[in-house]
């Protein structure tokens, strides 16, 4: 069975930073694209970040250089940091593991990140 856990969020203050972690299990997470969605309510989920098995990443211009994804084979885990946060940054964040070259997609079950003072 194949998990996705999510930890950290919360209630962060404008300006300040997020890191996020995401534990893969019951997968060989080498084959894996890892990445981070977010959704705002009334509004679609959108990209984050993404990060290949080789490291390649990827990310959105909306969020580019302000963002980092990171992954730890020998953890299973992929991180996201992100900084200088404003309350349009608030969301559900949530992890996802793509199998390529499948249809099959795997999703946690989200963690929530507020930005307010």
């Amino acid at each position: 069975q194949v998990q996705l856990l999510e930890s950290g969020g919360g209630l962060v203050q404008p300006g300040g930073s997020l890191e996020l972690s995401c534990a893969a299990s019951g997968i060989d997470f080498s084959t894996l694209v890892m990445g981070w969605y977010r959704q705002a309510p009334g509004k679609p989920r959108i990209l984050v970040a993404r990060i290949s098995p080789a490291g390649t990443t990827i990310s959105p211009n909306a969020v580019k250089g302000r963002t980092t994804i990171s992954r730890d084979g020998a953890k299973s885990s992929v991180h996201l940091r992100m900084h200088s946060l404003t309350p349009e940054d608030t969301a559900i964040y949530y992890c996802n593991a793509d199998l390529p070259g499948s249809q099959t997609s795997y999703w946690g079950q989200g963690t929530q990140v507020t930005v307010s003072s």
